[in-house]
């Protein structure tokens, strides 16, 4: 059965249900569950940095980062042969780029956020947690029911720093601004390097990969903020450059230190 939100009302909320239950009668449903369940507020009061994979992410200094918690998204693991950092976990939900990554997912220590659907390239592992997407546009303020993918993987990381207690959270590498053109959430072919992410290689060589949707991802961004301010808490944008101006800017170094 399909997600489609082109399909009538009665038949998507059918289809929703039953992708539900097929997850949660699976093990590893009840086991990430548990897991996101243990740390629901467990870093309440604390600051959170989310590391986007814009270009501009190659302008931090990332020594910055040794003292605070870090989500990274996706591929970052490309940085890694540029830099001794490493985020405190990683978020990834995009089914692409899961299957393109999974050798990095498998081996990898780091804690990792993935899509239930990720399970089959993935499958169970101790530092794995799997999140259950639903259809609807909300923000999740407890991802152990489920999450909204919002267009945005930065979206997913927003919820899940939300459900960890973070009060403060700053974005870095968030350029919001793609150099390829065409429609939102089109599927295309990468061409031989990658000038819309911090590595040339990010998507490359033939690579599928989906164009962004950036009116959508606004809309994200925005009920972010919403859900954030409503409970007394604040997203901030500490990227360097780049068009996303619905949080306030701050520097990093100020972001860390007030």
């Amino acid at each position: 059965m399909s997600n489609n939100p082109q399909l009538n009302p009665y038949r998507r909320a059918v289809s929703l249900i039953y992708n539900r239950l097929k997850w949660d009668i699976k093990l590893e449903s009840w086991r990430s569950r548990k897991s996101l369940k243990n740390i629901k507020n467990k870093y309440k009061g604390e600051k959170a940095v989310i590391l986007c994979n814009g270009p501009s992410l190659n302008k931090t200094n990332f020594s910055l980062l040794n003292n605070v918690y870090t989500f990274g998204l996706n591929k970052i693991n490309l940085l890694f042969d540029k830099t001794s950092f490493r985020p405190s976990c990683i978020v990834s939900v995009n089914k692409l780029v899961i299957e393109q990554n999974a050798g990095f997912f498998k081996n990898t220590e780091i804690p990792l956020y993935l899509d239930s659907k990720g399970l089959n390239d993935i499958g169970k592992k101790e530092n794995v947690t799997y999140l259950h997407s639903t259809g609807y546009r909300s923000f999740a303020k407890d991802c152990s029911i489920s999450i909204d993918q919002g267009y945005t993987v930065t979206y997913v990381a927003l919820q899940l720093a939300y459900h960890m207690g973070f009060t403060e959270v700053a974005l870095i590498g968030c350029d919001h601004n793609f150099a390829t053109k065409g429609p939102a959430n089109k599927t295309v072919e990468s061409g031989a390097s990658d000038p819309n992410h911090f590595d040339p290689n990010y998507f490359s060589g033939g690579e599928k990969w989906q164009l962004p949707d950036l009116f959508e991802s606004e809309v994200s961004y925005k009920m972010a903020k919403d859900a954030y301010e409503n409970d007394g808490r604040k997203i901030f944008n500490s990227t360097k450059g780049g068009e996303l101006d619905i949080y306030p800017r701050i520097k990093l170094e100020d972001f860390l230190t007030i």
